[in-house]
Parts: C-alpha cells; sequence; structure tokens
C-alpha cells in the first residue's frame, strides 16, 4: 500500500514537473531568443546612428569597433550595395558580403530599407570542431541612404550557454523536487497506511481467532470511522462465535450424554458427526468384521443401503442389526437443506435389554407354567385315584396323601418365594436390623447344615478373619441368604468335598464367601445365575433340583442391606460366592 501510493504520488508528480519542464524550457528559451533580437536590432540602431553622425571617421569607426567587441558582434556597413567597412573580428566567424545581398531576407535592408532579423546557418572552417554555427544577423538600414545599411551578427553560443544554465537550474529544481517529493509521498502514505496496517494485523489475529484484538483509534476522518467499525465487528463476531461455540458445546454434551447413538451423514454418505455411543456400535462391528476384509467397510451394508432408500425415498427407516450379540435397532431419516436432501441422521439404539426382558418375560411365564405343571399334574392323578377309589389298601392311601400334601407344599414354597421376589423387586422389602455378632452368627448356620454336610459326605467348615464382629444387620433375611448359598454349594458338590463360609472382617465393610470345590458353573451361563428360575445342570444336583428363585432372592436380600454379591466359577474347580455388606447402614 506504501509502494503504490509513494508510486503514484511521485508518477503524479513527475509527469507534472516534466511538462511543466518541456513548457518552461520552450518559454525560457524564446524569451531569451526574443531579448537577443531586440538587444541586437537595439545595438544595430546604435551603430546605425553613430556612422551616421560620424561617418568614416576615426572616432567614428574606433566607438564602432569598441562597441562591437564589448557586445561580441561582428558589424559590416554597406552603402549603395557595397560593404565599405565592418569590424567582423570579434567572432571566430565572420560572414562575406554576398550572404547580405544575395539573400533574399538580408536585401530588403539595402533595397527597401527595412529592419530585418534572420537565424542562419554558417558552415565553419575544417579546422573548427563544429561543422556550422548558427548566427542570428540583424539588418538596419541608414537613414536617406538608399542601398545603405548596418548588420550587426553574432553566434547563438551566447544564448546556448544561457539556455543550458537555465535548463540546468530547472532539472536541479526538479531534482530537488522529485526528492522532497519522494519524502512527503512516502511520509504521507505511511501516515495513511500505518493504521490499515494496524487492522491488517488485527483481521490476521481475528482469523487466528483471537477476538480480544482492539484497533486504536487516533483520528475521525475516514480511516477512523473504518477502525470504529472494525472493532464493532470485531465485538459482534466474537458475540457470535461465543453464542456458536456455546451451542456447539451444549450440542456436544447431549450427544455425549445420550443413551442412544446419534450419527449424521452428508449427501456421498461419510460420516460427519458421532458420539460415543455409536462409535461403541462401530467398533463393535468393526470388530465383527476384521476377520472379513471383504465386507469390512465404513459402514455396515445394511445401513448403506438404508442411507440410500432414506436418501431416494426421502423419508425416514428402520432396521435391526445383530453385532456381536447384541441387537441394535437403527432409525435414520432425511436431513434439508431448504428443499434439497443434503444428508441423513442416524439414531442407533441398543435394544439387547429390551429383547432379554422379552425373552425373560416369555421364559418367565413358560417356567412357571412348567413349575405348577407338574405338581397340579400330580394332585390331579392322585386326586382322581382317591375319587374313583382305586386306591386299595390304607398304606397306598397314606403314601397318596402324603405325595399330594409335599406337592402342595412345593406349590405354596413357589408361590410364596414369587410372592418374595415380587415384594423386593417393587422395593417393599422391610428389614429389621439388630446388632449381631457375625462370628456366632456364622458358627450357628453352619452347625444347622452339618447333619445334610456329614449324612453327603462334605467336609463343612468356617473361618473368620477380623475384628469387630459386630455388623447390623436383618438376621432372618442374612440366615435365608447362607441358607440359600450354602444349599446349593453342598447340592452341586460331590462326595469328600468342602464347602466353607470364611468372613473377612473390615473396618467399614465385611466380606463373606462361600466356596465349593463342586462341578462348578458354565462361563455361558455365569451372567444368568441370579435370573429368576435359572437352574445348573440336573445333572450335578444328584437329583435334588429346586425352583430356581433362590439366587434372585438371595441378591435382592442383599442389594437391600446396600450390598454386592458376585459369583465366580470354573468348571470342575468350584464355584465362590462373594457377598460384601457395609458394616452401617447409610
Amino acid at each position: 500500500m506504501v509502494g503504490k501510493l509513494w508510486f503514484t504520488i511521485l508518477l503524479l508528480v513527475s509527469a507534472v514537473l516534466s511538462i511543466l519542464m518541456v513548457l518552461l524550457l520552450q518559454s525560457l528559451e524564446q524569451f531569451n531568443l526574443t531579448e537577443a533580437e531586440t538587444q541586437l536590432q537595439k545595438h544595430a540602431a546604435m551603430v546605425a546612428s553613430i556612422y551616421e553622425e560620424q561617418g568614416t571617421e576615426p572616432e567614428g569607426k574606433d566607438m564602432i569597433s569598441k562597441y562591437g567587441e564589448n557586445f561580441a558582434t561582428n558589424i559590416a556597413i554597406f552603402e549603395d550595395g557595397q560593404k565599405v567597412w565592418g569590424s567582423e573580428n570579434h567572432l571566430d566567424v565572420m560572414l562575406p558580403p554576398s550572404w547580405f545581398t544575395e539573400d533574399d531576407d538580408l536585401v530588403r535592408v539595402l533595397q527597401e530599407e527595412a529592419e530585418v532579423v534572420k537565424e542562419v546557418y554558417f558552415s565553419l572552417p575544417p579546422a573548427s570542431s563544429n561543422d556550422e554555427a548558427e548566427m542570428m544577423v540583424v539588418g538596419v538600414p541608414l537613414s536617406g541612404q538608399t542601398g545603405s545599411g548596418v548588420f550587426m551578427y553574432q553566434t547563438l553560443s551566447a544564448i546556448e550557454e544561457t539556455s543550458n544554465e537555465t535548463r540546468r537550474l530547472v532539472y536541479l529544481s526538479a531534482g530537488i523536487a522529485i526528492i522532497l517529493t519522494t519524502f512527503f509521498a512516502f511520509f504521507l502514505s505511511s501516515r495513511v497506511t500505518a493504521p490499515l496496517r494496524k487492522m491488517r494485523q488485527a483481521a490476521l489475529e481475528v482469523a487466528e481467532g483471537n477476538f480480544q484484538t482492539k484497533v486504536p483509534i487516533l483520528t475521525h476522518d475516514e480511516i477512523g470511522q473504518l477502525a470504529i467499525a472494525f472493532n464493532r465487528m470485531r465485538r459482534e463476531l466474537n458475540r457470535n462465535i461465543a453464542a456458536l461455540n456455546q451451542e456447539k458445546e451444549q450440542l456436544a454434551r447431549i450427544l455425549s450424554s445420550m443413551a442412544d447413538g446419534v450419527m449424521t451423514f452428508n449427501r456421498k454418505g461419510e460420516v460427519v458427526v458421532m458420539n460415543p455411543p455409536a462409535e461403541r456400535f462401530f467398533e463393535d462391528w468393526r470388530y465383527e468384521m476384521e476377520s472379513n476384509s471383504s465386507k469390512a467397510g465404513n459402514l455396515p451394508e445394511e445401513m448403506n443401503e438404508l442411507f440410500q432408500k432414506v436418501v431416494e425415498e426421502e423419508h425416514e427407516e428402520l432396521i435391526e442389526l445383530l453385532v456381536q450379540g447384541r441387537s441394535w435397532a437403527i432409525l435414520m431419516a432425511p436431513l434439508y437443506d431448504q428443499e434439497d436432501v443434503r444428508g441423513a441422521v442416524a439414531v442407533i439404539r441398543d435394544m439387547t435389554e429390551e429383547r432379554l426382558h422379552d425373552k425373560l418375560r416369555k421364559d418367565f411365564i413358560a417356567n412357571v407354567s412348567h413349575e405348577l405343571r407338574t405338581p397340579i399334574s400330580l394332585l390331579q392323578g392322585y386326586s382322581e385315584a382317591i375319587v374313583d377309589d382305586v386306591v386299595g389298601s390304607e398304606e397306598d392311601q397314606k403314601e397318596i396323601a402324603r405325595i399330594i400334601y409335599d406337592e402342595s407344599l412345593r406349590m405354596g414354597r413357589l408361590v410364596n418365594e414369587l410372592l418374595d421376589l415380587a415384594r423386593m423387586e417393587a422395593g417393599h422389602t422391610e428389614l429389621n436390623k439388630t446388632v449381631v455378632n457375625l462370628e456366632e452368627f456364622s458358627e450357628r448356620i453352619i452347625r444347622k447344615f452339618q447333619g445334610s454336610a456329614n449324612e453327603d459326605g462334605l467336609n463343612l467348615i468356617t473361618h473368620t478373619v477380623g475384628s469387630h464382629p459386630d455388623v447390623l444387620i436383618d438376621v432372618d433375611r442374612m440366615e435365608q441368604v447362607l441358607t440359600n448359598l450354602l444349599h446349593n454349594a453342598i447340592r452341586h458338590t460331590e462326595q469328600g468335598g468342602t464347602v466353607a463360609l470364611n468372613v473377612k472382617l473390615e473396618a467399614d465393610h465385611v466380606e463373606m464367601d462361600v466356596t465349593d470345590t463342586g462341578s462348578g458353573i458354565k462361563e455361558e451361563d455365569l451372567p444368568f445365575v441370579f435370573e429368576r428360575f435359572y437352574k445348573g445342570d440336573k445333572a450335578r444336583t444328584r437329583g435334588r433340583s429346586g425352583t430356581g428363585l433362590g439366587l434372585a432372592i438371595t441378591k435382592n436380600i442383599v442389594e437391600a442391606h446396600q450390598g454386592e454379591l458376585s459369583v465366580h466359577s470354573k468348571m470342575n474347580k468350584g464355584t465362590t460366592f462373594s457377598m460384601i455388606l457395609p458394616r452401617k447402614s447409610v
């Protein structure tokens, strides 16, 4: 900007100075020439007057000769068309008499008694440095004498020297003017562009994201108004960017906090935005597809087909994919840019829990029906036998009555356990907590099962580590928990095995582990052991299968105590149920 302004001003001043110099030099040269003509005419008239008064007297000739010497001119006097006298030794050039009598303009002095001024070129002698010289000749007639006149001539070198000197002065003045113009143009352009440079630097800083940059307002002219407008624009831009960042951060937080996966696509099907749940879905999909590189790509094939269908038909579509054993529902809808479709948005929801709940609900109905069908069938069958009087002996009647009684107790236990479990899951569990010595409590529970363990040939032990055994628990509920866990451990442990109840007393919690050396639980069954009606392999229970509700009730009781219940197991090596209870209820 500085260079452009400086060059423009300098070019404009140079053009103006050039035109002025040309006109001034021409004017000065013409002025010098006219002034020389005027002076030469005056000198010629003076010489003519002197010659007319004194004629050929020595004083007159001497005066005319000094006159020519003083003014560096040659003088030639003609009478009756003939040169009679001359003082022509003051110049290097002397014009022959024939120049004056044969020249069409100069001869008018002699013939018409007119004053003539003429510039002529005369060839110089070979010894001269120049080929010819420019001469100015002035002719003045002598009064009262026909064919008589005085001619004065001089070279124009003096005029040229004056013109050259004038030209040097003009050139020097122009150079000084250009130098001064350069200085002032640079100073002016720098003053003008300094605020612009600051605004340019501020604009670059704003482009880099520094919206606190402010341009100083030094003047109140157009540049000052521009600085005010720039600062106002910066403030508005800073406010708008802050609002956009706030909305972007809010949208990002909303997307990241959503339980469902959200993805947006552009018109080409490329992913633009993806939140963490959607990323987890793609990680599972890529892990599943890594063994089949021909199917691995940016999107699952089903999603590509869904995207193409949504973009072409411009309405939302729903599909469900099974990836890594989990069920994913994908709902995709088009995104519009005014009237044109610019992409699509997809919502990915993990439907595994819903599908599992549906399956559990169906399994629950099937299991309850199965558990009730057997005792009901027995009750119905034996009742019909009694009604039909098929049973003959009294012993058979007692046996049938005992079976009916046992099955009714079994149905009662099942119904009671279902009611208990329903109340617990609904949050209606009431705990009557008291302070209990956990070491004595565990020994009492072991004694309760000692007879059953001896009958099965099992080694039943308990071990307590730590101090301060007093804890706040519901004794009846916790006895139900340990009874269920120990009963299951005894049922699944072969003869000669060991079942242990280990108690570890910590400062803020207690840990109780029921460990057995039985057959263990399959790895694929471990996630479902606390589900209702879960049963292990009946071949490992030695014919004493339960209802499948015990562990579900146990887990609810432990959670009601604000504790945690977990299980670890290895096939043919045993199982450990770990229960952690806080010392004080919150």
